[in-house]
Parts: C-alpha cells; sequence; structure tokens
C-alpha cells in the first residue's frame, strides 16, 4: 500500500481547499475461502500416494476465491466537506471506507491521508460485557485521550449519550440506539481529521439524528472532514455537501446529494425497472470506455448532477 501524508502547501499550489484524502485507483481484493475441487484419487499400493493423502486430508475440498471489493476508485476530499456514500449492500462502500480509516490495505492504487481518521469509534474495543461507563473510558483511552481529559469530557460523552441509568449496566443491556449513541458519542468527544460513520445513525431515533447533525457540522467547521455511509438517500441529501455512490465495487457518481441520490433511488427504488437498462449500459461504457465516457454518459441522464 501507498499511503503517505499530504503536503498541504503543494496540494493547494492549485485548489485553495486542502484536501484531506485522495484516491487514486484504489482497488481492494479479498482472498476468501471457498468449497473447491474434491480431493484427487491415488493409488492405494503407492507409498508417496499414502504421504499425499495424509498430507491433504487437513484441507480437502477446500479452495481460495479473490473477490473485488473496490475497483479502480479515485476522488480527492477535502477539509471540511460532508460526504456521503451510497450503496447497496455488498457495493465495496465499507469496504472502501474502511480503508481510509487505516483498517484495511488496498491491495492496488494509492491513497494519501492528511491528518488522522476515525471510523465511528471505537466499536473494536468496547466490551459488551462491560458497563458504559468502563467503555466510556476504554473507548477514549483507545482514541489517544488522558485520563485528565476523560474525567474533563465524560459528562459531556454521557449527556450526549442520553442512555440514563443504563450507563451503569453493561451494553450487552442495551438497545441498537443505546449502543449507537454511546459509540457516537465517545467518536465525537474529539475532534479528528477524517471521521467515518457507518451507518451507526440508522438506529437513532430523530432526535439523536438532529443532535449528531449538529456534532458533525461542529466537525466540518473546525475543518473535519465527515464520511457518512448509508442506505437512506434522504439522509445523504439532508447532511451532505456532497455524494458518492459506489455500485459493485466502482465509483458511479460524485457530485451533489440530490442529483446522485436520485440516480441511486431511480436504480434501486420504485421506479427501478426503467433505469436497469441506463445502468447496464452505464457499466458496459466502464468496461469498455473508461470512466470518463460513464460519466458523459451519466450526464445526459442528469444534467445537473455536477458529473
Amino acid at each position: 500500500m501507498a499511503e503517505r501524508e499530504l503536503d498541504p502547501v503543494a496540494a493547494t499550489a492549485v485548489d485553495e481547499r486542502v484536501p484531506s484524502v485522495v484516491a487514486s485507483h484504489v482497488s481492494i481484493t479479498y482472498r476468501v475461502f471457498s468449497p473447491g475441487r474434491a480431493e484427487e484419487t491415488f493409488d492405494t499400493d503407492d507409498e508417496t500416494s499414502a504421504i499425499r493423502r495424509l498430507v491433504r486430508r487437513g484441507s480437502q475440498g477446500v479452495g481460495v476465491r479473490e473477490v473485488e471489493a473496490v475497483k479502480d476508485v479515485s476522488f480527492v476530499a477535502y477539509r471540511g466537506e460532508s460526504i456521503g456514500v451510497l450503496g447497496s449492500n455488498g457495493s465495496g462502500k465499507s469496504t472502501l471506507l474502511r480503508t481510509i480509516a487505516g483498517l484495511v490495505p488496498p491491495t492496488s492504487g494509492q491513497l494519501w491521508i492528511n491528518g488522522r481518521a476515525a471510523l465511528l469509534g471505537v466499536n473494536a474495543v468496547l466490551m459488551a460485557r462491560l458497563s458504559g461507563r468502563r467503555n466510556i473510558w476504554i473507548g477514549a483511552l483507545a482514541m489517544g485521550l488522558t485520563p485528565e481529559e476523560i474525567r474533563e469530557k465524560f459528562d459531556d460523552i454521557v449527556a450526549f449519550a442520553d442512555i440514563g441509568d443504563f450507563i451503569d449496566l453493561p451494553m450487552s443491556s442495551y438497545s441498537s440506539g443505546m449502543a449507537a449513541r454511546l459509540r457516537f458519542a465517545i467518536s465525537t468527544c474529539v475532534v479528528p481529521d477524517i471521521l467515518v460513520v457507518d451507518e451507526a445513525l440508522s438506529t437513532g431515533d430523530a432526535q439523536f439524528r438532529e443532535r449528531a447533525n449538529e456534532r458533525i457540522t461542529q466537525i466540518r467547521e473546525q475543518a473535519g472532514t465527515v464520511f457518512l455511509v448509508s442506505h437512506n438517500p434522504g439522509a445523504i441529501a439532508s447532511m451532505c455537501d456532497r455524494a458518492l455512490w459506489i455500485d459493485r465495487g466502482r465509483l458511479l457518481a460524485d457530485g451533489k446529494p440530490y442529483p446522485v441520490a436520485g440516480l441511486y433511488t431511480r436504480k434501486y427504488g420504485q421506479h427501478r425497472h426503467i433505469w436497469r437498462e441506463r445502468y447496464a449500459e452505464v457499466h458496459r461504457v466502464i468496461e469498455e470506455q473508461g470512466l470518463e465516457a460513464a460519466r458523459d454518459l451519466l450526464r445526459r441522464y442528469e444534467p445537473e448532477g455536477g458529473w
């Protein structure tokens, strides 16, 4: 993986905006185990064949398959942007943003990060058997806060999470919404340079989403960059000033939220059958002529999309 810090001076030579993430032809491929060919048969009278059977016994019927989760994705994100990432299940959107957060290395291409990226949080270090109080300490320490800083921010974290007396109960007793609120409160108690929110707001109520939106706005105002992953085009359109659409591993659209959300809805919404042939044509153009030709085609479908 080629990942290094950006030079803000060089990056702003042409554009006054400061890039926070630059992805250049990033592809991510997983190797997964899957059923393979049946074990070969050997002559039972051959001593070598007997040894081969013993060696292969543990791996009988197991093969390795490569899955292309992200394919040749390029974009530039800037400080102060709130970028929504749309995509259906299995589209590769979460994999791409886990790469931005430093959790999954790209298989090919280059990725530059200007600052520290945080994937909404601290899911990996929170423990279901421990109380919310203990998990606040664990999560905040994992984010680099000192004990003194945690004491200063503790009451604010509890107030934002709004889980009341559950703060002293194990997280295993929390509803999905309560757990999401606590994770969000811990993750945003320190303003990161790049915050990746992966479906965390989908389980919250309207009041929590409003408060979360206010917190995201604060992060943006402090020159942070926010990536918000969601299946909900309405949430992307209302909370973001830019949207990316990842479809079958490829970046299919990058532009203003409403047009991008409109295109996504046309493929997966109520009238998707009308647009199915058009998007099949877009994918064919990508494979045969490249991304620029596909964007030209999208401009014909949606002139105001900012392609």
